[in-house]
């Protein structure tokens, strides 16, 4: 964790010393704005998800998504694998990096 917040730090920096004061003003702005938007699509698609797999598992076996056990509920499964660390550490995450930044 050491070598990215280093560079969460320093790049303002080096930015600073070589380019100059508009240049790190370009860089913050653009970073938080990125950060913002990354944010917030994270923890919306983790959280979306999430709801899937709840929505599919309270489904009848005799419905379209057949419940739990089918295959579209091991899709749904896969999907919330990936979607629990998006809303639980990689969208929070960004909110230190937007805070670091400024």
């Amino acid at each position: 964790m050491v070598p990215p917040g280093a560079m969460v730090i320093f790049t303002p920096l080096l930015t600073g010393i070589f380019f100059g004061v508009n240049a790190v003003s370009g860089l913050l702005v653009g970073s938080l704005i990125a950060s913002v938007q990354l944010a917030i699509s994270m923890s919306n698609s983790g959280g979306a998800w999430d709801n899937a797999k709840k929505y599919i598992e309270k489904a009848s076996p005799d419905s379209d998504l057949k419940g739990k056990g089918s295959d579209v509920h091991k899709a749904a499964v896969v999907g919330d694998t990936v979607g629990d660390p998006f809303k639980d550490t990689s969208g929070p995450a960004l909110n230190i990096v937007m805070k670091l930044m400024a």
